[in-house]
């Protein structure tokens, strides 16, 4: 074994320090290096996308990915490199196609015959299933749409009747609906033709889609984030929306509260989702799980009264630590636990 380590980084973008790395590289490559491994960083460039395969393929053990899509217009070709990379025998952490697999909306209907989604949950993938699709839906009562690209709320969007007397009957066009974006919560009254129109800019274009489910009022109380290291939960995030009005957003842009909490706050949810992993592996892939990565859950109630937990959202692209820059250690020990059982 060469004990190398890439991250691949990406210049530029809102998540850089005045280094030009991302807050919470370095201190991974140099846990590393305490280790007694070597780590670098690789800023990804396009035009040198065959030179930097060569190197890391001759080079590194593995890889950790540390770009967030949003700053990599080249996003196919990086995840080309990776592939390839994998397939030679370099530990991807993640494999593209686990980023994509995990990471896209559609993740939940892939989930939705599991306790963690609502069965009523959709993906669509062309605008003539969605506009044929949606307004059955939404006349049984609340949806959520959420775009397959943006991030911080941008696209999500609340959508409720004016009138609520419709008792499941397919709606027509002219219908009025109130529509709340989770960026910032503001509201606008629109004609659901209108606002479907709207939504095809989110379904054309390379790995377009929106997903629609049943919006949940409990998330009131909060959205509750698992953040994973590879398998095991190192904090939970409690994002409390703002009060008032039809405010649902859990972005720290729109006002919600942050509050950080130890695993064993929540057990329940902790130790339910951990019993499921290898059934959310297999249905997303059935590829190596990410190495940090989060699931979003909110509040549910089963048909007893009793609380569940209902799965929102996975990130794991470029999931960041950078306000517990101390985990740093624990991720360098993940990072070498799964190079040695791939290895092997």
């Amino acid at each position: 074994m060469k004990k190398n380590i890439i991250f691949f980084e990406v210049k530029g973008g809102s998540d850089k320090g005045a280094d030009g790395y991302r807050k919470d590289t370095m201190p991974m490559v140099n846990a590393l290096k305490e280790r007694g491994w070597n780590a670098e960083v690789i800023f990804f460039d396009v035009g040198k996308k065959d030179e930097i395969y060569e190197y890391v393929k001759n080079n590194a053990d593995g890889y950790v990915s540390r770009i967030n899509p949003g700053n990599l217009k080249e996003e196919n070709e990086y995840f080309e490199v990776l592939r390839k990379l994998c397939n030679d025998g370099v530990v991807g952490m993640p494999h593209p196609d686990a980023m994509i697999g995990y990471g896209a909306k559609d993740a939940l209907t892939k989930l939705n015959d599991t306790p963690l989604v609502p069965t009523d949950t959709y993906a669509y993938y062309d605008i003539e299933t969605f506009k044929k699709t949606f307004p059955k839906t939404l006349s049984k009562g609340q949806r959520v749409l959420k775009q397959n690209r943006g991030s911080t709320g941008e696209g999500i969007w609340r959508v409720q009747l004016i009138d609520e007397n419709y008792n499941g009957a397919e709606l027509p066009l002219n219908t009025k609906i109130k529509c709340t974006e989770a960026k910032d919560n503001h509201t606008e009254i629109r004609e659901l033709g209108e606002f479907m129109d709207f939504c095809e800019q989110y379904i054309v274009g390379d790995n377009g889609m929106l997903v629609d489910m049943t919006f949940l009022p409990r998330i009131v109380e909060g959205e509750i984030r698992l953040l994973m290291l590879y398998d095991k939960p190192v904090n939970v995030v409690h994002k409390k929306p703002a009060e008032g009005g039809d405010n649902f957003s859990a972005t720290l842009f729109s006002g919600a509260k942050y509050r950080y909490d130890d695993p064993s706050e929540w057990k329940e949810l902790v130790d339910s989702f951990l019993s499921q992993l290898p059934q959310v592996r297999k249905k997303l892939g059935d590829y190596d799980l990410p190495l940090i990565w989060t699931a979003d859950f909110i509040l549910d109630r089963d048909e007893k009264g009793n609380d569940k937990y209902v799965l929102g959202e996975i990130n794991c692209s470029c999931v960041g630590f950078t306000s517990q820059l101390e985990l740093a250690g624990n991720v360098a020990d993940e990072i070498i636990n799964i190079v040695n059982r791939a290895k092997k």
